[in-house]
């Protein structure tokens, strides 16, 4: 099932994509279903259940405006740099990586956007923002929490899953660099687009199948298997909650592959007009022109 966040004019509440790609309101087909999608992921396995038997008996929401799935999770985004070998190699060869001493991470490299990056597909990013003219994109599967906990094994963790849905991990280049840290180039308000949907779990049992393909204009710049990650997604989740309390609606971005805009000789980065297009095999596509 693909869960979305929408609204119609009349507030905002949760539905699901058909196989059409219509909004369904399964909330309408079933009151006793949270109305948020926060409230539905804490109401655990009997709340999906039930939203998953109202799929095919709920309206079709005319003129629905999907929003990110989750607007404001309980923490920051969690963030995964250089987690795929080509790119880590990639990003290392081309200056702006701030001096690290390795290539490819011994441990998984973790940063944070906060919810103020959110924004929807569709939705414009702010170039202006980046007054530098470093604009990168960086398309990412994401790992929404279902069960949280702290101290999660590798053997518990997609137990732990909810879901899955996609980031573009925005980033100012220069900022990144100027400041030998990630959150104040990565942070920025816009910089961290995200949907369409929600794949639960179930429907991606094993997410090293999943394939990831961006492009920018219509050229492919990214197109990656889950499976090439250095951090699987178990690993992910056992080294973020070995000591921070992970919640139901947290999400964490598993870091980007080869193909990205400093990648190239000259930098391909972005510039007001671009139109970015992630795509990620069953859960759908994100797309945001760039303001």
């Amino acid at each position: 099932m693909r869960l979305v966040t929408f609204s119609d004019g009349s507030g905002m509440r949760i539905g699901a994509l058909d196989a059409a790609g219509d909004v369904r309101d399964i909330a309408a087909a079933a009151p006793s279903l949270p109305r948020d999608m926060l409230g539905l992921i804490a109401a655990g396995g009997a709340a999906l259940t039930t939203a998953r038997d109202a799929l095919s008996r709920a309206p079709v929401v005319a003129g629905a405006k999907i929003l990110a799935p989750i607007p404001r999770p309980p923490k920051n985004v969690f963030c995964v740099g250089k987690n795929y070998h080509e790119h880590a190699k990639e990003f290392a060869g081309s200056g702006f990586d701030g001096g690290a001493k390795d290539v490819v991470p011994p441990f998984p490299v973790v940063f944070s956007k906060p919810h103020t990056a959110i924004i929807a597909q569709g939705e414009p990013i702010l170039s202006h923002l980046d007054p530098t003219g470093g604009l990168d994109y960086e398309g990412e599967l994401a790992i929404v929490i279902g069960q949280g906990g702290r101290g999660i094994s590798k053997a518990a963790a997609l137990s732990h899953v909810f879901g899955y849905t996609i980031i573009n991990d925005l980033t100012a280049r220069h900022l990144q660099k100027r400041h030998s840290q990630w959150v104040l180039g990565k942070g920025l308000d816009s910089f961290c687009p995200m949907g369409p949907a929600i794949l639960t779990a179930d429907e991606a049992p094993d997410p090293t199948k999943l394939r990831l393909i961006t492009h920018v204009n219509g050229e492919k710049r990214q197109d990656a298997l889950v499976a090439d990650l250095i951090f699987d997604v178990p690993t992910l989740i056992e080294a973020i909650s070995a000591a921070i309390t992970l919640e139901p609606g947290d999400v964490i971005a598993t870091g980007t592959p080869v193909g990205v805009g400093i990648g190239f000789t000259p930098p391909k980065f972005l510039k007001k007009g671009d139109v970015v297009r992630i795509e990620i095999s069953g859960i759908g596509v994100l797309e945001n022109p760039v303001a």
